[in-house]
C-alpha cells in the first residue's frame, strides 16, 4: 500500500513538472522581443533600469521582469527591450509614458580609386591635429582589429573626451587607432565575422596603406577619408548579414555616450518605418541632439521607386554610384569574338579554350527547363568536370559546388553596372551577349570558350547611380527628398576580416583587402567627408554639416590635371535628366555627387536645431508624446501655425502635388552666412519649362558671419501627370560659393 501510495505520488508530481514545463515552453515561445521606447531620459535623480522593472513589473504576469528583460537603454535615451506577449504588449503601448512598442525586427547589412576620383587625394589640406581628436563610430558588424587599416602607429592616446570602453571579447585587444568596440547580445565578440563593418570601418577612417589590390586587381594606396581619425567600432551584426533592432538601438544608445563625433551605420529595414517604431530613426534623433550627425545607407532595393528606407530628415541619408573605374570580365568564344561581362574574377585558367556546355546538358536527373537555369541539385559533375557551363538562370552556387571549370550566367539584377566576386571562374553577362554565346554554343557540336581574369577599366559615364542603389520619394514625409547624397559605393576595395570572401558557401578564399558593392559602401565615404567637414568647422551642428555637403554636391563631374602643377581640380555643372519618372533624378542622388573639398566652404548653410525637429514631429505626432521625446516641455503649434514639412528649413526642395491639376507651392527657408563677412548672394534659378519659380527676396546682403536672412520659393505648375517629376534648383551665389538646393515637384501613380 506505501509502495502504491508512493507511486502514486511521484506519478503525480511527474505530471505536474511536464504539465508545468509544457505551460512554461508555451508562454516563452509566446513572447517576443519588442523595444519600449520611452524619450528622452529625465533630469535629476532618476534611475531608468529601476523605471524599466517597474513598468515590466505592471503587466507581466507569469514570470518575472528580470527574466524578461532583455536590454535597458539608459545612457543618450530611455527604453528598454524586453520579451512580451501580445497582452503585455498591449498594456505598455497604452501607458502615458510610453512612446511606442514595436517588435525588434531584422535590419540587412546594406577604396583605393574612389577618395581620388572625388579629388580628395592624399595631397589635399588637412587639420592633422583636429582629425586626431575626432572618433567616428561605426555600427556594422564588428571590425578586424589586426587589419593594417587600423594599426596605432603614431597615434597618441584617445581623446579626453572619450568615455567609452574596449569590450570586444577574449583576444580583442584596442589600441590608440581603434580605441573602442562594443558587441551586443546575438555574439560573443566584436571581431567581425563577415568582413562588412571592417570594410566600411577602413573606408571611413582607416590608415593609408599602399600597394594594397585583390589578387593584382584595382592596385593601390586603400585608406579612408580622414586616417587621423580615431575609430569605434560597435557590433550589431552577425554572420548570414541578421542585425537585430534592439542590439542596433543598444550600439547608438552606448556611441552617444561614448563621446563619438560620427556615427556611420550601413545597416537597414527593407522595408520602411514610421519614425516612432524606427530604432534607426529614434537612435540618430538622439545622435543629433548631442550634436552627433549620421549618415545611413539608402539600401540596395532599386532601382524602383519609392524603396528608400531611410527618410529620416535628421539623417544623411546616402545613395551608391558609380566611379571612373570598372571591373570587367571577358569571354573568348571558339569563333574568336569576344563578349564583356560583369565580376571579380581573380582565376586565369590554364589553358586557352575549354568545353563549353548548357546547363540543360550537364544534368540526368532534372528537367530541361530547371537544369538549364542550373538550379539547385541539378548538374551532374561529372557532365561539367573540366567544363564551362552556360546558365539560363544566375546559377552560380550549384555551377560551383557541382564542381564546374568555370560559370556565364545571366546579371543577378538583370543590369550590368557593377561587378561581384565570383568563386570559380565566371562571368554575368547581359540578355544580349547571352544570346550570342547561345548563339555560338547552338552552331557548334563542340563550343569551346575562355573566361579570362578580369581587368580594371576607365569609366568616363562616371559618376551615375547604381541600379541597386534605393530610390525616392519619401514615404512618410513625402515633401522632404530621399535620399540626400550619393556617394562611390560599387567595386570599392577596403580592408576585409578573415571571413571568406564571397557569401557562396564552400568558398574559403581569404585576403586583407576586398572589393564590395551598396549603399553600405557608399555610406562610409560620406561619413569620412563629414568628419573632414568637422575638423575645420566643429562648432558647425549636424544639420549646417549636411547642408554643406549637399548644397556643394555636383551633378556631373569634369576632371582637370595640369601636367606643369600637378594640381588636379573638378568642375560641376547642372545636368538635365532626360528622364522625368519619379523613380529618377533627384529620387535617385539627391542633392548630387558628393564633392568633398567644396563641402568645406559653401559659404551659406540651412541650419536646423533640435526645436525645428520637434516642430516638424508635432506635424505628425500629439504634443505629449513630442515631449516625451524631447524630454521637455515642448509645445505644438496649432491650426495655421502648425506648418508644414515644406516649411523645414531642409538644404532640398521638394512637394509632392496631384496630378493633372494647377499647383502652387510655397518654401519658407532660412540661410546662416559661413563665407565671408561681407557678402552679396543672388539667387540664380536653373529653369523648367513646367514651372514657373519665383525667389523673394532676389538678394540677400550679410554683413557678419552667422547672421541668418529668410526667404521664400514659389512653385507654380500645372497638368504633371501620374508618377512624374519636374526638377530645377536654386543657386545663392556670392561670385565664388555657389549654394545649390535641388526644387522638385512630383506626383504619385494613378491609384
Amino acid at each position: 500500500m506505501t509502495k502504491h501510495g508512493a507511486l502514486l505520488f511521484y506519478h503525480t508530481l511527474s505530471i505536474l513538472i511536464l504539465t508545468l514545463s509544457l505551460l512554461c515552453r508555451a508562454t516563452c515561445d509566446d513572447r517576443k522581443v519588442y523595444i519600449v521606447y520611452l524619450g528622452s531620459l529625465s533630469d535629476g535623480l532618476y534611475s531608468p533600469s529601476s523605471h524599466h522593472l517597474s513598468i515590466l513589473q505592471r503587466v507581466v504576469q507569469d514570470s518575472s521582469p528580470e527574466n524578461v528583460l532583455v536590454r535597458s537603454y539608459k545612457r543618450s535615451f530611455n527604453g528598454f527591450a524586453a520579451r512580451l506577449t501580445d497582452q503585455e504588449r498591449e498594456k505598455l503601448s497604452k501607458m502615458k509614458e510610453v512612446v511606442s512598442v514595436f517588435p525588434s525586427r531584422t535590419l540587412q547589412l546594406q577604396t583605393t580609386r574612389s577618395w581620388d576620383f572625388m579629388g580628395f587625394n592624399e595631397k589635399i589640406g588637412r587639420n592633422a591635429t583636429v582629425e586626431s581628436d575626432i572618433i567616428v563610430g561605426v555600427i556594422d558588424s564588428g571590425i578586424w582589429p589586426e587589419s593594417e587599416s587600423f594599426k596605432d602607429e603614431g597615434f597618441g592616446p584617445p581623446p579626453k573626451k572619450w568615455k567609452g570602453a574596449c569590450e570586444g571579447g577574449k583576444k580583442f585587444t584596442c589600441n590608440n587607432k581603434l580605441i573602442g568596440a562594443r558587441y551586443y547580445s546575438s555574439t560573443e565578440s566584436a571581431r567581425d565575422d563577415t568582413g562588412h563593418g571592417t570594410h566600411t570601418a577602413s573606408t571611413a577612417a582607416g590608415n593609408a596603406v599602399r600597394d594594397v589590390s585583390f589578387y593584382g586587381l584595382a592596385q593601390g594606396t586603400a585608406r579612408g577619408g580622414v586616417p587621423s581619425a580615431r575609430i569605434a567600432a560597435y557590433k550589431v551584426c552577425t554572420p548570414g548579414t541578421l542585425c537585430s533592432a534592439h542590439d542596433t538601438l543598444a550600439a547608438f544608445d552606448d556611441a552617444i555616450a561614448d563621446g563619438v563625433d560620427i556615427i556611420t551605420a550601413s545597416v537597414a529595414f527593407s522595408m520602411i518605418q514610421e519614425f516612432d517604431v524606427d530604432p534607426l530613426a529614434i537612435g540618430t534623433f538622439h545622435a543629433m541632439e548631442k550634436g552627433i550627425l549620421t549618415s545611413h545607407a539608402a539600401g540596395n532595393n532599386g532601382p524602383s521607386g519609392a524603396t528608400v528606407t531611410s527618410v529620416a530628415p535628421w539623417v544623411l541619408t546616402v545613395a551608391a554610384s558609380s566611379m571612373d573605374r570598372r571591373i570587367i570580365d571577358k569571354v573568348i568564344l571558339g569563333n574568336g569574338r569576344t563578349v564583356i561581362g560583369n565580376s571579380v574574377n581573380s582565376f586565369t585558367l590554364n589553358g586557352t579554350s575549354f568545353p563549353l556546355i548548357h546547363g540543360k546538358n550537364a544534368s540526368k536527373n532534372c528537367t530541361e527547363t530547371i537544369a538549364g537555369g542550373c538550379e539547385q541539385g541539378c548538374l551532374d559533375s561529372s557532365l561539367v568536370k573540366g567544363k564551362v557551363v552556360l546558365c539560363d538562370k544566375y546559377g552560380l552556387l550549384e555551377a560551383f559546388q557541382s564542381g564546374a571549370l568555370g560559370s556565364i550566367l545571366p546579371n543577378f539584377r538583370a543590369v550590368d553596372d557593377a561587378s561581384y566576386v565570383l568563386p570559380l571562374a565566371g562571368t554575368t553577362i547581359n540578355n544580349e551577349n547571352y544570346n550570342v554565346v547561345m548563339s555560338y554554343l547552338n552552331s557548334t557540336r563542340y563550343p569551346r570558350v575562355n573566361i579570362l581574369k578580369s581587368e580594371v577599366i576607365k569609366n568616363p559615364a562616371a559618376p551615375a547611380v547604381a541600379s541597386f542603389s534605393a530610390r525616392g520619394p519619401n514615404l512618410i514625409l513625402p515633401d522632404i527628398i530621399k535620399p540626400d547624397i550619393s556617394a562611390p559605393g560599387i567595386e570599392i576595395l577596403a580592408a576585409f576580416s578573415s571571413a571568406p570572401i564571397s557569401t557562396t558557401p564552400g568558398d574559403m578564399r581569404r585576403v586583407k583587402y576586398n572589393i564590395q558593392s551598396g549603399t553600405s559602401m557608399a555610406c562610409p565615404h560620406v561619413a569620412g567627408v563629414a568628419t573632414y567637414v568637422k575638423t575645420f568647422r566643429p562648432d558647425w551642428s549636424p544639420a549646417a554639416i549636411k547642408s554643406s555637403i549637399m548644397t556643394t554636391a555636383a551633378i556631373s563631374y569634369t576632371h582637370f590635371h595640369n601636367q606643369s602643377t600637378k594640381s588636379f581640380w573638378l568642375v560641376a555643372w547642372p545636368m538635365n535628366d532626360p528622364s522625368s519618372n519619379v523613380s529618377t533624378g533627384e529620387f535617385a542622388y539627391g542633392s548630387g555627387h558628393i564633392n568633398p573639398l567644396k563641402a568645406i566652404d559653401p559659404g551659406l548653410v540651412y541650419d536646423a536645431s533640435k526645436e525645428d525637429y520637434i516642430k516638424l514631429l508635432c506635424i505628425s505626432y500629439d504634443e505629449s508624446r513630442v515631449r516625451l521625446v524631447s524630454g521637455d516641455n515642448s509645445t505644438c503649434p496649432t491650426g495655421p501655425d502648425k506648418g508644414s514639412p515644406k516649411d523645414h528649413n531642409y538644404p532640398s526642395m521638394g512637394a509632392k502635388v496631384t496630378a493633372m491639376q494647377p499647383f502652387t507651392v510655397k518654401f519658407n527657408r532660412r540661410v546662416k552666412n559661413v563665407g565671408n563677412a561681407n557678402s552679396t548672394y543672388v539667387a540664380k534659378i536653373s529653369p523648367n519649362s513646367k514651372l514657373e519659380i519665383k525667389v523673394v527676396p532676389e538678394v540677400l546682403s550679410f554683413k557678419s558671419l552667422n547672421e541668418e536672412k529668410t526667404f521664400n520659393v514659389t512653385v507654380s505648375g500645372s497638368n504633371l501627370p501620374f508618377e512624374s517629376r519636374a526638377s530645377a534648383s536654386l543657386v545663392w551665389s556670392d561670385g565664388t560659393h555657389g549654394v545649390r538646393s535641388p526644387i522638385v515637384v512630383y506626383t504619385v501613380p494613378r491609384a
